[in-house]
């Protein structure tokens, strides 16, 4: 994206137009064309054949988009994490936003996802919706790993969303929390103690029985694999679940939010 970015900025300056001139011509905003020249946007092929006409670069910004490999959805310590996640032993996940992507149903999903910002562009937003949803084929694995989840209660509140879709969510909570390999915990607004005040993190073991932790927040994402970093999580987690509602409890609340919907 970044080299077809600055093949573009050449062409551009090469035919004397400006970028506000560019777009102009193509009936596109001036960020599009500054965003593409910075490799932050991909370029599209209709864009690109328009270019070609209006640059004289005679095919060449075409030809890089249709042989451009599929655009990184994410930075590569996230993917490294995500193909951790398809096979691991045991999944341990603690979130305060939002229901955990593991348990989002689509159109919950849906809904979290078009309240990024900046917005995703449709196509975008798709793509990234489906990424979401496979992530949950684990599961669904013949041998699935031993989940486990904490989920702060203001996150089950959120009222992003129509009231279906919080029903809904709602209700696929409760029949996940029935699955033999999942543990759902809620931590109560009222409880006195919060371990997880930092934010929202997963740790997980692989098969052959490392253990990785991953966190996000307004700044990212990083993938921890340092042994004394991954052990203060542990921690934090292991804290979380007592501090939270035990099983039969956060079915109960949950029953009580469906019945309150």
């Amino acid at each position: 994206m970044k080299m077809l970015g600055r093949q573009l900025g050449t062409a551009r300056r090469t035919a004397g137009m400006s970028q506000p001139a560019l777009a102009a011509a193509l009936n596109v905003n001036d960020e599009t064309i500054a965003s593409i020249e910075q490799g932050r946007r991909r370029l599209k092929l209709d864009i690109a054949e328009r270019c070609d006409e209006l640059l004289d670069t005679k095919g060449t910004l075409a030809a890089g988009v249709t042989n451009l490999p599929e655009i990184d959805q994410f930075p590569l310590w996230v993917e490294e994490y995500m193909d951790q996640e398809k096979v691991a032993v045991t999944l341990s996940w603690y979130d305060a936003m939002v229901v955990p992507g593991l348990l989002q149903t689509e159109a919950y999903a849906r809904t979290v996802l078009q309240n990024r910002v900046p917005a995703y562009e449709a196509e975008e937003l798709e793509t990234m919706l489906r990424l979401r949803l496979d992530r949950q084929e684990i599961l669904k694995r013949k041998c699935p790993p031993t989940l486990s989840f904490v989920v702060w209660e203001p996150a089950l509140l959120l009222r992003i969303g129509t009231e279906e879709i919080r029903r809904k969510q709602m209700r696929y909570l409760r029949e996940v929390a029935e699955l033999p390999f999942v543990s759902l915990q809620v931590l109560p607004l009222d409880s006195p103690l919060h371990a997880g005040v930092a934010g929202p993190f997963a740790i997980l073991e692989t098969p052959d029985h490392q253990t990785l932790a991953y966190t996000e927040s307004q700044r990212g994402s990083q993938l921890v694999s340092d042994p004394e970093r991954v052990s203060r999580l542990a921690r934090k987690y292991a804290m979380l679940r007592t501090q939270a509602l035990n099983i039969q409890y956060s079915k109960g609340l949950l029953d009580r939010l469906l019945g309150e919907q």
